[in-house]
């Protein structure tokens, strides 16, 4: 009781061993949300956590993940590039936590928005005016 299947075309042998099933057909490459709009940050993924933190059953517009991956990409840009300015005024190659200090406590609009303390990052430096000495007083009485 043997059976013997005989094969008439290579597309048959193609498509029983699991390859493409001719060369005419050609596949098209994917491209993600994040080159779309010229991000990148994760627009995919973004959505996907929008989407598990909703109420409304999952529902998010498309369009809300990419506003929100262009708003963390430009707010991460601003950070390290003043970060890299702190970073560079000290004469320093890495980026530290300090840095990130200097550089969101140094911009106003930034240290609104986070108010979050930066561990590793110290403290500004700043020297209350009433402490300092004032110059008419120290020379009278030297």
């Amino acid at each position: 009781f043997f059976f013997f299947f005989f094969v008439e075309t290579e597309a048959e042998v193609a498509t029983m061993v699991g390859k493409a099933k001719s060369s005419n057909e050609k596949q098209t490459k994917s491209i993600t949300r994040s080159a779309r709009a010229g991000l990148q940050f994760p627009v995919g993924r973004i959505h996907r956590h929008l989407k598990g933190h909703t109420s409304n059953k999952g529902r998010v517009g498309s369009t809300a993940a990419v506003y929100s991956a262009a708003i963390l990409e430009y707010l991460t840009a601003e950070v390290l590039e003043l970060a890299g300015n702190a970073c560079n005024d000290l004469k320093a190659k890495r980026i530290t936590p300090r840095h990130l200090q200097l550089a969101i406590r140094g911009d106003e609009e930034l240290d609104s928005l986070i108010k979050a303390t930066i561990s590793g990052g110290g403290v500004i430096p700043c020297i209350h005016k009433n402490l300092l000495a004032k110059k008419g007083k120290s020379n009278k009485s030297q």
